[in-house]
C-alpha cells in the first residue's frame, strides 16, 4: 500500500513538472501590439500601436495586444491573467491597464481587463465586445479588422471613463528645455570665443555668459539653472578650454531616439474580463 501511494504521488509529481514546463513563456513586453503569428503586417501593427499610443498620451491607460499561436495546456483565462500580471499594464494605484488577447490556434480570445477599468469594462462589456464587435471579423478570416475594431471600441470606453490625467507629459516636457540650454552653451562658447578675439577675454566672456544666461532664464524659468549655464559658458570662454574636450566619454551611448521601448506602469489585475471563441 505504501509503494503503491509513494508511487502515486511520484506519477502526480511528474504529470505537475512536465505540465509547468510546457506552459506557453509570457513573451518580453516591448511594444504595444506583440504578433507572434505574423497575422498582421507591419503597417496594420503600426497602426494599432499609434492608436494605443495616442490613448496613453490621452488618458494616462495602456491597452495591449497579445496574438499567440496557442495557450495550451493552460486554458486562455490563466495564460491571459498570467501576462496581464507579468506586463502590469496600467498605472500603479490607478490600475489601468487592459490586454486583448487572441490565441489563433485555439481560435479563442480574451479582454483581461484592470482592476481601475472593471467599472467602464465590466465582464458583461468586455463579452458584448468580443461577441459583437470582433468576432464577426474574426469569423470572416479578417483578423486585422477584428483586432482593429476590438481596440477601437475599447478605447471608446476608456475615453468615457474620467480617470487621474497622465503625469507623463509633464516629465517628457523638462527634458527639452535641459537639451536646448547645452546646445545654447555650446553654442555660446564658441561664439564668445570668437568675441574675445575682438574685444578682450573678459568682455567677450562676459557678453556670451549674459546671452546664455538670459536665453537660459527665457527657457528653463529657473534663475539658477540659467546662471550656473552662463557661470560655465563664462568659465570655459575666459580660459580658453574648449568644453567639447570633456565629451569623449559620452561618445558612444546616443540617445534612444524616441520612444525608447514600451513597458508597463505597475497596473494591478484581478482577473475581470471576458473571453470568446469564433
Amino acid at each position: 500500500m505504501k509503494r503503491w501511494l509513494l508511487a502515486l504521488l511520484a506519477l502526480l509529481a511528474v504529470s505537475w513538472f512536465t505540465s509547468a514546463m510546457a506552459e506557453v513563456a509570457v513573451p518580453a513586453l516591448k511594444a504595444r501590439v506583440t504578433d507572434l503569428t505574423n497575422t498582421l503586417t507591419p503597417a496594420q501593427a503600426a497602426g494599432i500601436e499609434q492608436q494605443l499610443l495616442a490613448l496613453e498620451q490621452r488618458k494616462g491607460s495602456q491597452i495591449a495586444v497579445l496574438i499567440v499561436p496557442t495557450t495550451q495546456p493552460e486554458a486562455i483565462e490563466q495564460y491571459s491573467l498570467r501576462v496581464a500580471e507579468a506586463w502590469k499594464l496600467g498605472r500603479k494605484g490607478v490600475d489601468d491597464g487592459a490586454l486583448l488577447l487572441v490565441a489563433k490556434n485555439d481560435r479563442a480570445l480574451r479582454i483581461e481587463v484592470g482592476y481601475g477599468l472593471e467599472g467602464v469594462i465590466p465582464d458583461a462589456v468586455a463579452k458584448r465586445v468580443i461577441a459583437e464587435t470582433i468576432v464577426p471579423h474574426f469569423q470572416q478570416n479578417d483578423f486585422a479588422g477584428g483586432i482593429e475594431a476590438g481596440v477601437s471600441q475599447l478605447v471608446k470606453l476608456v475615453d468615457g471613463e474620467p480617470l487621474p490625467p497622465p503625469a507623463k507629459q509633464s516629465r517628457q516636457n523638462n527634458g527639452d528645455p535641459m537639451g536646448t540650454l547645452f546646445i545654447m552653451a555650446i553654442a555660446a562658447v564658441v561664439v564668445g570665443q570668437v568675441l574675445s578675439a575682438v574685444f578682450g577675454r573678459l568682455l567677450g566672456s562676459g557678453l556670451a555668459a549674459a546671452a546664455v544666461g538670459g536665453l537660459g532664464w527665457l527657457v528653463l524659468g529657473s534663475a539658477l539653472m540659467a546662471g550656473l549655464a552662463a557661470l560655465l559658458v563664462f568659465f570655459f570662454v575666459l580660459s580658453g578650454i574648449n568644453p567639447m574636450q570633456f565629451m569623449g566619454g559620452f561618445g558612444g551611448g546616443g540617445r534612444s531616439g524616441g520612444s525608447g521601448g514600451f513597458g508597463g506602469g505597475g497596473g494591478g489585475f484581478g482577473g475581470g474580463g471576458a473571453s470568446g471563441r469564433w
